[in-house]
């Protein structure tokens, strides 16, 4: 037999926590009756079956588990793309401390809750690159997470079809082409000055190919920093301002039956972009045999309940008057 709870200390201390207050309720029962005529081999009785079925809680508790069988555990899983913008736009100040740390630092948070899932890092402005291929390796992808900057891509403008069809074409060189647990997360600010989203988004529609679109800034927007001073407009001679466009973004997720969300110093939607990640059906990615001991609580605990109803519905007798 083996126990599914093993507790050597929990079980002694029980059982002399019954032994006391059973020992204190015999001699309180004594002393009141000591002038009655008290029926010992009754008492006796009453103590045995109470012993008995206090007994066999305990056995319950530890979870008793008898015999065994092989069992199939299968290990699913989910490939996931984080596609984040890098363009000078995501050091603007409208979220504290900036659109790019903010999102570091939500990144980082939203990847420990995948950690059975293969999730690689795609960085772009005006061209895109990857900066972290599909891995279950936590420690590498907050490693990459935490070294991300502006400097790392070059920055003539933004064109978001760039980092979703890089995203396409390694999940097409994946060996499991036929895994529908595909997705995208795309981090932006929505500004795109691309002109190819149209056939990208057909493609990933096609392969089933899920894209989270979530808009970092605000309607107000912010000047972009670059070293000590700000970015100019070229056309007006005043600083630039970057605002959050989300008409891309959610046009995005429309199209690829995904969904979009938002963080701002007013709407925090990480939350429920992890739930809808979640929800997606994983892939096997592995599976294999194990023994299991099935565990017979149930057995010990009935008997015990059948035991305390008789003690409870019919009392032996141990007083004659």
């Amino acid at each position: 037999m083996i126990w599914a709870y093993p507790s050597n200390g929990l079980s002694i201390f029980l059982f002399g926590l019954f032994s006391i207050l059973y020992g204190f309720y015999l001699f309180r029962f004594w002393r009141i009756n000591q002038r009655l005529q008290v029926k010992k081999r009754s008492l006796a009785w009453k103590l045995i079956l109470r012993s008995i079925y206090f007994l066999l809680f305990l056995v319950a508790l530890s979870g008793p588990s008898i015999g065994s069988a092989l069992k199939e555990i299968k290990q699913e899983g989910k490939d996931i793309f984080l596609a984040i913008d890098l363009s000078q736009s995501m050091n603007a100040q409208d979220i504290n401390p900036s659109r790019l740390q903010r999102i570091k630092f939500e990144m980082k948070n939203l990847v420990k809750n995948f950690s059975s899932d293969r999730i690689g890092i795609i960085i772009f402005s005006s061209e895109a690159f990857i900066q972290c291929p599909l891995t279950f390796d936590q420690n590498v992808i907050q490693l990459h997470l935490d070294g991300l900057n502006t400097n790392l891509v070059p920055n003539y403008g933004t064109d978001i079809a760039s980092a979703l069809n890089m995203a396409y074409q390694k999940f097409q060189n994946e060996n499991d082409q036929d895994n529908t647990s595909k997705a995208i997360i795309l981090i932006s600010d929505g500004e795109d000055f691309g002109d190819n989203l149209p056939p990208v988004l057909e493609k990933l529609s096609e392969q089933g190919i899920r894209v989270f679109s979530v808009g970092v800034g605000s309607e107000e927007g912010a000047t972009i920093p670059r070293g000590n001073s700000v970015v100019m407009d070229p056309q007006t001679n005043r600083p630039a301002i970057t605002r959050l466009d989300a008409t891309n973004l959610k046009a995005i997720a429309t199209k690829t039956d995904g969904a979009y969300f938002e963080i701002s110093d007013i709407a925090m939607e990480i939350p429920q972009l992890i739930n809808a990640i979640e929800r997606l059906e994983g892939t096997v990615m592995a599976s294999r045999m194990v023994e299991a001991s099935a565990n017979k609580y149930f057995y010990f605990l009935a008997a015990a309940l059948v035991l305390a109803l008789i003690d409870l519905m019919l009392p032996l007798r141990t007083i004659s008057i």
